[in-house]
């Protein structure tokens, strides 16, 4: 068996902590921190849009616990042509050109949920959604890639749009649009851009 003498230790281990800062370098210049809301940061300016807007009644709210956390919640109604209830972040302020991905940890209600995202400051410009799929009162983290985003106005697709571009997205938000009436509700722990 070949035995590693004390000066050829001294190499190696240079060498792995070399791997090791180049490793956390990469991690942190990969996954930043949009929204933690165990942190409260730039928390409370998210506004809420829900059917309303286009006569119907659905109801929400977005509310800081004071033990750390962020609830999206309310009902859903399908009347007066309705159905949707959302919530939009006030503006981004990170830079997520050198990432592919958001990662968001929440605990929801078994219902489907979309997230949203914003590359224009216009009330009525449209937004990129992707869809995911909570299990009832679990944590869960939720990785949705960029190139899975689908351009979409007051819920029609849109085929002229170019695929989202993370170093224009201004903002992000949360709806509820599953054609479901009744209560829901998303408690979210952080939102993350990420390179997987």
């Amino acid at each position: 068996m070949t035995m590693l003498s004390a000066t050829s230790l001294h190499p190696l281990a240079a060498l792995l902590c070399a791997c090791l800062a180049i490793t956390l370098k990469a991690d942190s210049a990969s996954n930043k921190m949009i929204f933690d809301f165990q942190a409260s940061t730039n928390s409370t300016k998210w506004q809420v849009v829900n059917d309303d807007v286009m006569g119907g009644v659905s109801t929400s709210q977005f509310q800081l616990l004071t033990n750390g956390g962020a609830i999206f919640s309310g009902v859903v109604s399908l009347e007066n042509n309705g159905g949707f209830a959302s919530v939009r972040s006030n503006p981004v302020r990170e830079n997520l050109s050198d990432t592919s991905a958001f990662a968001l940890r929440v605990r929801g209600d078994g219902r489907r949920y979309k997230f949203t995202v914003r590359t224009e400051a216009g009330f009525n410009a449209p937004n990129y959604q992707a869809e995911f799929t909570t299990k009832r009162g679990e944590w869960e983290e939720h990785r949705l890639a960029f190139k899975d985003f689908i351009p979409t106005l007051r819920g029609r697709v849109l085929t002229d749009l170019p695929p989202l571009i993370p170093s224009k997205i201004t903002s992000v938000g949360l709806i509820i649009s599953d054609k479901q009436a009744g209560p829901f509700r998303l408690e979210m722990s952080w939102i993350k851009g990420v390179t997987p």
